[in-house]
């Protein structure tokens, strides 16, 4: 548990290991961060990137509560490896292609609900998501009716998995006439996963259809440019997709 002096304090929250229910009922690990006030506020799932449920997405889940939002990121990997370690979690789950969709839109689901079933949380929902999460933030969002979803840096969403990848997944551009709500895409320029034709391509379908969206890419900056421990770390392009994050969440979830 982190927190403040008082109480009222913008950034005083609780933070803990819980259990809900997700795809098809089945009870898996989730990390959830909130704020210690009465509220309303709104709620986040943060969705973990590929490399898993770890140290790095939990920091980053506790930061939305310290900005004013339940918080909830279920563990993707749980099934495959109840209990293990990040990275050999990870590993298992890519060995065996990385989550399925369909299961991914139920936990995700299974999520929201946890959320809305809070006292303090005003009932609106969105998600955000890095790298592989930020393809399924997308998922979600055209497959379930949210307020707001965040897509950093999501490969695949065009193209699919790339030759070679261990990972099995479908593009999702097809589905851009479904999305149900504002999408904030922040990209790296220097990135090839998604290229910045890749975003042009998908910029351009979800015009077509009216889709509320806005993109953001970032010069000198590649794949996973948010993240501190890594040599990736960009921290002008970080520093300004917080901002991005913090005012388009303000603008639709209400916190």
């Amino acid at each position: 548990m982190v927190g403040c002096m008082s109480h009222d304090m913008p950034g005083d929250l609780e933070a803990q290991t819980i259990t809900i229910k997700g795809h098809g009922g089945d009870e898996i690990e989730a990390y959830l961060a909130e704020p210690r006030g009465s509220g309303p506020y709104g709620g986040v799932v943060v969705i973990h990137h590929m490399p898993g449920y770890d140290r790095s997405t939990k920091e980053i889940t506790r930061r939305f509560a310290a900005m004013g939002y339940v918080a909830l990121m279920p563990n993707l990997y749980h099934r495959e490896a109840p209990g293990a370690a990040p990275d050999d979690a990870a590993a298992t789950a890519r060995a065996q292609g990385g989550v399925p969709d369909e299961r991914l839109v139920g936990d995700v689901a299974g999520a929201m609900a946890h959320l809305k079933s809070f006292p303090k949380c005003n009932g609106k929902v969105g998600t955000v998501g890095y790298c592989s999460g930020g393809r399924q933030s997308f998922l979600s969002a055209v497959s379930l009716q949210l307020d707001a979803a965040v897509a950093c840096y999501p490969g695949g969403v065009v193209h699919g998995a790339p030759p070679g990848s261990p990972l099995s997944f479908a593009p999702l551009i097809g589905r851009s006439k479904d999305l149900s709500c504002p999408l904030l895409g922040l990209f790296g320029e220097e990135d090839k996963f998604p290229s910045q034709e890749e975003v042009a391509t998908l910029d351009k379908e979800l015009t077509s259809h009216g889709k509320d969206h806005e993109f953001h890419s970032y010069p000198g900056a590649g794949h996973a440019f948010f993240d501190v421990d890594r040599p990736s770390y960009r921290v002008e392009a970080a520093l300004d997709g917080w901002k991005q994050v913090t005012a388009f969440f303000g603008r639709h979830l209400g916190s």
